[in-house]
């Protein structure tokens, strides 16, 4: 017989694992199972080596529009509260100073205009504009060996959240396992999903599952078990592979260039590693690859399943390639993972972040890296910047390019709410009290300023003489006690 829930879960990663702690912790849904083909959870895209670790608010992501950056702003903050209240000795991610970074005239004018017309200073509090002298103090690497007459600007923040994804979604999993009706199977591989009368008949390689909803969260494979049932087929992949370089301890934070407007991929940048911070990552590269996974062969079959060598994905990626930013882009990022000459080819993406450093400095980080799946609309000839979701009768398909990560539990809380109505409102979701444990937690400008202004009224109290002769008569130790503002970080 086969093992009946009220939700199946597919996707071991941070997309799944936030749903199933989402689903299990803030409402009273019965019964949840989570599906993951590999042994381990979190063993593709979001293992720590095999993604940029950022997490993304948009505030120095230069191709974000504003909107777009009020849109994942929220996500961030919500996965940042969540880790600041279950993880205070920061193991699970490090937080450090991040800036984007504009050297010379019209790259300081781009960022100028961002930050004071278009309004970024006015949605990131923390977010400031600091010249070559303080950019100095944090990042001395920055600075040192840069043209003294090349005018420099950047927008820095202490938000610099760097995080392992991997070790995130483990405790997503822990969490969700300490409520009843919560299963978990590793190894198990999802293949083929049926709908029925009462839902969903689920074939695995280890067994037949039955649902009442499903949510499909296997990042690039959601569109293909999507495409399987006959849903999404306006939609194709462009699978992006991203690898990077490593250097010895250059940085003391994150440190990005501006971004090229038409380019959906991430700009090149440079931050110390989540787990080591004498190691430096500059990365990623952006190569287009025939596979939906990095380094397995078997899967380009499975990206011919989603091309599906249909004529209107042909069509979307030639009109996508031959676009004049992009093409020359593409061609350049080939070059990077030939041994040798791409390094060469990279180096100057580092220096522009770090001008002191020389080729003998970087080595290219072996192993490392994932794939994105950039979603294409063969309809418009398209391609699309940002998550694809397919919510069909009593199933949602999440295809999830960056920032899915950065925003996984922001579109957890969405499917929470759309499962709770699959369900037929049989069940609620508290939505404020999962705001309680995670967004509720993110530290604030205006709770810092509060703070110290605190400190300075109690400073600023007036005594009494005979107060005043009393604490003279203090030790000097007694006497210089002050009250001392918590950090924000």
């Amino acid at each position: 017989m086969p093992e009946e829930y009220d939700l199946l879960i597919v996707g071991g990663g941070i997309s799944g694992a936030s749903l199933l702690y989402t689903v299990s912790k803030f409402t009273d849904v019965e019964r949840v199972a989570l599906l993951e083909k590999e042994e381990d959870l979190a063993a593709i895209n979001s293992h720590h080596t095999n993604n940029s670790q950022t997490l993304h608010f948009g505030d120095i992501e230069t191709n974000y529009t504003l909107e777009k950056a009020e849109e994942v702003k929220e996500g961030a903050e919500l996965l940042a509260g969540y880790l600041e209240a279950v993880d205070p000795d920061r193991e699970m991610y490090s937080k450090r100073s991040k800036m984007v970074l504009a050297v010379g005239d019209e790259e300081v004018e781009e960022l100028e205009d961002r930050y004071y017309e278009e309004g970024f200073g006015d949605l990131y509090p923390k977010l400031r504009a600091i010249g070559r002298d303080e950019i100095a103090d944090l990042e001395p690497a920055v600075v040192e060996g840069r043209d003294p007459d090349k005018e420099m600007l950047a927008l820095q923040t202490p938000d610099g959240y760097t995080v392992d994804y991997g070790q995130t979604t483990k405790s997503f999993v822990e969490a969700a396992r300490e409520e009843a009706g919560v299963d978990v199977y590793t190894g198990t591989e999802v293949e083929e999903i049926n709908e029925t009368d009462e839902g969903f008949l689920v074939e695995t390689d280890d067994g037949w599952f039955e649902s009442e909803a499903t949510v499909v969260a296997a990042g690039s494979h959601s569109l293909q078990f999507a495409q399987e049932m006959g849903y999404g087929e306006h939609l194709s992949l462009l699978p992006v592979a991203g690898s990077f370089f490593l250097a010895d301890d250059l940085l003391n934070g994150k440190v990005y260039t501006l971004q090229m407007k038409k380019l959906p991929f991430a700009a090149v940048h440079g931050d110390a590693d989540v787990h080591d911070d004498g190691v430096t990552r500059f990365g990623p590269t952006a190569k287009l690859v025939p596979t939906l996974e990095r380094g397995r062969f078997s899967t380009v079959s499975d990206f011919f399943d989603v091309f599906g060598l249909r004529p209107a994905s042909a069509l979307s990626y030639a009109n996508i390639l031959s676009d004049r930013v992009l093409l020359p882009y593409v061609l350049r990022n080939l070059v990077y993972d030939i041994p040798e000459v791409g390094k060469r080819a990279f180096l100057p993406n580092v220096q522009k972040v770090v001008p002191g450093v020389e080729l003998d400095d970087i080595e290219r980080a072996e192993g490392y890296g994932g794939v994105r799946p950039q979603i294409v609309d063969t309809e418009r000839k398209s391609l699309d910047m940002g998550e694809a979701k397919l919510v069909e009768e009593d199933i949602i398909f999440n295809i999830t390019p960056s920032p899915g990560a950065s925003t996984c539990l922001k579109n957890a809380m969405r499917d929470t709410e759309q499962v709770v109505e699959f369900l037929d409102a049989d069940y609620t979701f508290d939505e404020e009290a999962f705001r309680a444990a995670t967004i509720d937690n993110f530290p604030r400008a205006e709770a810092a300023e509060e703070s110290e202004a605190d400190a300075d009224e109690a400073d600023a109290e007036p005594t009494d003489d005979a107060e005043t002769a009393d604490a003279g008569a203090e030790s000097d130790d007694d006497a210089g006690q002050t009250a001392v503002p918590s950090s924000t970080d």
